[in-house]
């Protein structure tokens, strides 16, 4: 009998050592885990973006960040949108919704956060709340803007760098596609077994900020989305201030094309534009089909 809890004990031990070793280990390296930046950013004319300018600006931190300045196709539209990219490549994927936008009459900087494209550095919460803050200074000080007709467009993680830089300098508008509560969340959805909580450096906490945002919101989400939950999208803007509106998009998964510059999105997005900051941009297009927009 002794032998038998000696044996037990040991096993039981050695599960602990075990356990906490994997703890420090997913500690250690979480954020490789997380973001899932790509070097070798191609010339923005090889990737459908002829008339882009290739900008660099620094923030308060020193860090170089690079990007491009996308134009629009139609003369006197005076909207300016700031892409915030999800958590995997660098801006050169993001090229075909700066086309769409640009065609429909919306300016567009398309930038690398630190550590992704050209720029050095290693990507963290901070970091990117940072890299968001130097976007934001360089659009501003440009002349071709109007600050008044600012949007921000955060897909994914970027929905969350969005909305916390919206509640330190707000826009005049804010889109939000596949957003989360919180990081933490979502890795508690995808990982139950692991001690996410204990462990988790960068927790992106939108839910807790998204109150604080005075602007209009759009948040569009998958009905099925694989990666980011449709339940915590829709309690984000449930959270959220009125004026607000939720689209969800049927059929569609987290990194499926309609996500990305599809006519269903690119629908949803003008409606909301036109309505919401009279822009001057195009008359509303026809409703997004095997979308359904629901209630504030």
């Amino acid at each position: 009998m002794r032998r038998l809890v000696a044996r037990g004990l040991t096993w039981l031990a050695s599960l602990l050592v075990l356990a906490t070793i994997a703890t420090v280990v997913l500690w250690a390296l979480q954020r490789r885990l997380i973001y899932f930046p790509l070097s070798g950013v191609p010339p923005p004319a090889a990737v459908g973006l002829p008339t882009a300018e290739d900008v660099s600006f620094a923030g308060n931190d020193g860090m170089t960040l690079h990007g491009w300045f996308v134009p629009s196709t139609i003369p006197g539209v005076a909207v300016t949108a700031i892409v915030f990219n999800g958590n995997a490549g660098h801006r050169g994927f993001r090229a075909p919704l700066a086309a769409m936008l640009a065609d429909a009459g919306i300016a567009t900087l398309l930038f690398d956060y630190r550590g992704y494209g050209e720029n050095d550095g290693v990507p963290s919460e901070e970091g990117l709340a940072e890299d968001a803050r130097a976007a934001f200074r360089y659009v501003t000080s440009r002349t071709d803007i109007a600050r008044n007709r600012l949007l921000y467009f955060g897909e994914s993680l970027g929905a969350a760098v969005a909305v916390r830089l919206a509640t330190e300098h707000p826009p005049g508008a804010l889109i939000l596609r596949s957003p989360f509560t919180s990081l933490l969340d979502v890795g508690r959805h995808h990982y139950p077994f692991l001690p996410v909580a204990a462990v988790l450096r960068d927790r992106y906490g939108s839910l807790e900020r998204i109150a604080d945002i005075r602007c209009p919101l759009l948040v569009i989400s998958a009905a099925h989305d694989s990666v980011v939950p449709a339940e915590q999208s829709r309690q984000l803007h449930d959270a959220a201030r009125p004026p607000k509106r939720l689209i969800v998009f049927e059929g569609v998964d987290h990194n499926d094309d309609a996500f990305l510059a599809s006519p269903q999105l690119r629908a949803a997005v003008l409606d909301f534009v036109s309505s919401m900051m009279s822009s001057g941009a195009r008359s509303p297009e026809p409703g997004a089909r095997g979308a359904r927009q629901e209630p504030p």
